[in-house]
């Protein structure tokens, strides 16, 4: 098979997006639009790849760096098109043979299966392959004109179209194929002869069609292609990108009283035969075990729940919480980095941030892991089988031990020993009588007013 490159066009100033976070940056699904398009260009076979960036926005760079390389970055300073941004990414492949597939880096849907079509035209012959689309509204896409036998003729925007043109509903991409020497050679000879003097990578198909070379042309959905260059393009994006994702845990066998409201990331797993209430978000990171039940208004984030465990309503998991088999985190419950044992309850009101909870510990009502002094964190052990008594706060580092109990009320800083019982809190003091004399004193003196 021929070798396979991409360049990845995330030079863009992205200035529609009315954001101080670069475009690129911005996310679907919880991950970022590049991200997405990195993700598929690898799926695609593609073994260099290179993302030409621009200066304005160094976290792009940094992305690109962190997950490629920094031999995977190409400067495109100043912009100056489309063609101009693929030439950035020449040196980059300068030792490369095979063929090199352009595309933008603000597509988030797109799928390996979507480019595949453009490599397999290759294969057969064509000196350029070019994606396009049929949109519900093609009025600002240029016009993809095709031969009696298929291939491409030439591209005409929507502002240089005949009537007829604009009738046609084959539309550009911005997706290209061609032979890495080729495709660098007719995007040397690219002009800027036009309104924006910028230079145009849809310029390449006249300079093939000149040259009698086959250009061919691939069809994808309109959702795969759809860029995100606005707020709005974005959220439809993420519409998109969820209700594919409850599809896919429906059909996966997972239960969901009310898909609609469920809110997925690119990375969720959830198994066959656990349950989702209404209204369940969750951000990446997060696997769910079969038999668990997530309920109602719940938000998850970095954690995984066991099998058969029940978490919510209204409850939080944060990063490194770790809910074993059978457990329960009840309503208002916020857990963060503590690894919760067995059949351990945690039904209500309570914060547990850093340390563990034993098998089938109970935590009571409004319990607070008192886990930050200002400057450190600090980690709190509840042994299996103990029970913490409401309203009760356990100041790391503290150890609960096994069996033991917590008084309610309690604020806990030394470490318990299994099966005793701590209590901290002042002897209870009763006046008889006293509430009935303030009363009495409290309406005499409103008499008198």
């Amino acid at each position: 098979m021929t070798a396979r490159a991409a360049v990845i066009l995330a030079a863009g100033q992205g200035t529609r997006m009315k954001s101080p976070v670069p475009k690129m940056l911005h996310k679907v699904g919880g991950r970022t639009l590049l991200d997405w398009v990195i993700d598929t260009v690898e799926a695609s076979g593609c073994e260099r790849i290179v993302v030409v960036v621009g200066n304005h926005s160094p976290g792009v760079r940094d992305l690109v760096v962190k997950r490629l390389g920094e031999q995977a970055v190409a400067v495109q300073d100043p912009p100056l098109g489309t063609a101009h941004a693929v030439l950035a990414a020449k040196e980059a492949l300068a030792d490369f043979d095979g063929d090199v597939l352009v595309t933008n880096g603000d597509c988030p849907l797109l799928r390996p299966a979507d480019l595949e079509p453009l490599f397999a035209l290759r294969a057969q012959g064509a000196a350029l392959s070019i994606l396009g689309f049929k949109p519900a509204d093609a009025l600002l896409y240029g016009r993809l004109i095709l031969g009696a036998d298929g291939h491409l003729i030439r591209i005409v925007e929507p502002k240089d179209a005949t009537p007829e043109e604009l009738a046609v509903k084959a539309c550009n991409a911005g997706m290209y194929c061609a032979d890495r020497a080729q495709m660098f050679a007719w995007l040397s000879r690219v002009d800027n002869k036009n309104a924006k003097q910028e230079y145009y990578i849809t310029s390449i198909v006249g300079l093939a069609t000149g040259e009698e070379k086959l250009v061919k042309v691939a069809f994808a959905p309109e959702s795969a292609v759809m860029g995100c260059d606005t707020p709005m393009q974005l959220s439809q994006a993420e519409a998109i990108f969820q209700t594919r994702a409850r599809a896919h845990h429906l059909a996966e066998g997972v239960a969901m009283l009310a898909p609609e409201t469920v809110h997925f990331s690119w990375d969720t797993k959830i198994a066959a035969g656990a349950q989702l209430e209404q209204f369940v978000v969750f951000a990446p990171g997060v696997s769910v075990e079969t038999g668990a039940v997530i309920r109602a208004f719940s938000h998850l984030e970095g954690a995984k729940v066991g099998q058969g465990a029940l978490i919510g309503p209204y409850a939080r998991l944060r990063p490194g919480a770790d809910i074993g088999a059978e457990a329960h985190i009840g309503n208002f419950v916020e857990v963060k980095k503590v690894k919760v044992g067995e059949g351990a309850k945690a039904n209500h009101l309570s914060y547990l941030g850093d340390g563990t909870v034993g098998a089938k510990a109970n935590i009571g009502a409004g319990t607070i892991f008192c886990n930050y002094d200002g400057f450190d964190k600090h980690d709190t052990h509840v042994g299996e089988g103990a029970f913490i008594g409401s309203n009760s706060a356990l100041v790391a580092p503290v150890t609960i031990g096994a069996g033991a109990m917590t008084g309610s009320g309690s604020v806990i800083t030394k470490d318990v020993e299994p099966d005793a019982l701590a209590l901290e809190r002042a002897e209870q003091v009763v006046k008889p009588g006293w509430a009935g004399r303030f009363r009495a004193a409290k309406l005499a003196k409103r008499a008198k007013k």
